[in-house]
């Protein structure tokens, strides 16, 4: 669904990064400048971040094992909560840190003078190409989501981590070349110090919405309604099938959906055609949700009673209802 089209987006946010973080760096130690310290930092923190990213996409693709019979694809969640991680710590709070040292010692910006910011305008040119890439990429699969909910919904965890981190970047050298500019007019360090604490909280708020994303994710999330209600109609479009009785979904990886069905089927003959039944309705959902790939069946004939009675199965021992009265109040007393 959406590997290559992030793995796409990974390689051009890697090589970007790379690229910045030495320019920046260099520029760092040509003026001191604490905002381009602190954006040579997140850069060198983006860049081992894409890193994380192709790692648990490559180790994801590994075969199951009796040990994990469902596979490692939740392995990219993994690898994107450390992202969250890194981003937060490395990034913001070293960001907030240097910003409070440069707070207490102000120092203007009397050297190479020119550097940080022709480097912040060759780092925006560069960032806004790679922010335009994973735009591109994301629009493959956003459809007509809004950008909030394909962030907050995406199963694939790349595209919304890329996306996050390239606004940050963008937005953080806004903020430095808004430092970096004020001390050279002013020849005050102190707004080289507002710029760093800018970056730094920008930082930290982007670093906790991934981290509160990537989380559900590791949790576990249902299908999205309209893939739920695709499986439904799949279920009971065909003669195989009465009712659902009760559906659960779970999202094993982000292109592996996993379907646990038990449903109502009309009396049959014999094990075969129930067989037969079975294995037509699960290539109706298949089709229907692609990414269903494991799905579990389990037949059972459906009872308004027993619904009633809040199990839906007729198979269900039923309690007599006497001896449910003298149960009731054995519990009762």
């Amino acid at each position: 669904m959406s590997a290559n089209g992030g793995t796409k987006a990974i390689v051009a946010a890697l090589l970007a990064n790379v690229g910045i973080a030495i320019t920046k760096f260099i520029a760092f130690l040509l003026t001191g400048s604490s905002s381009m310290l602190a954006e040579s930092i997140h850069s060198v923190a983006d860049s081992g971040n894409q890193g994380l990213l192709l790692l648990g996409g490559k180790r994801a693709k590994r075969e199951a094992t009796p040990q994990h019979p469902f596979g490692y694809g939740r392995e990219r969640y993994i690898y994107a909560f450390i992202v969250s991680i890194v981003l937060f710590s490395v990034g913001g709070l070293f960001a907030l840190y240097e910003a409070y040292h440069k707070w207490s010692h102000p120092e203007g910006i009397t050297e190479w003078q020119w550097v940080p910011v022709t480097v912040l305008v060759a780092a925006i040119i560069m960032e806004s190409f790679s922010f335009r890439t994973a735009i591109v990429e994301s629009n493959r699969i956003r459809g007509n989501q809004s950008w909030v909910h394909f962030v907050r919904r995406a199963k694939a965890p790349e595209l919304p981590v890329v996306l996050l981190e390239d606004l940050g970047a963008l937005v953080g050298l806004v903020f430095a070349l808004f430092g970096v500019s004020l001390t050279l007019i002013t020849g005050n360090g102190e707004w080289d110090a507002i710029g760093t604490a800018m970056i730094g909280v920008l930082l930290v708020v982007i670093a906790i919405i991934l981290a509160i994303e990537t989380k559900s994710l590791l949790l576990g999330e249902g299908a999205e309604a309209h893939d739920v209600a695709a499986i439904e109609k799949a279920v009971t479009d065909g003669p195989e099938v009465e009712r659902i009785i009760h559906m659960k979904t779970l999202y094993l990886g982000p292109e592996e959906l996993m379907v646990a069905a038990k449903i109502g089927v009309p009396a049959c003959d014999s094990a075969e055609e129930l067989a037969r039944g079975i294995n037509a309705v699960e290539a109706r959902i298949r089709a229907a949700v692609p990414a269903a790939r494991v799905i579990y069946l389990e037949p059972d004939i459906y009872s308004a009673a027993a619904e009633r009675a809040g199990s839906g199965s007729a198979a269900t021992t039923a309690v007599p209802e006497s001896e449910s009265g003298r149960v009731a109040g054995r519990h009762g007393s």
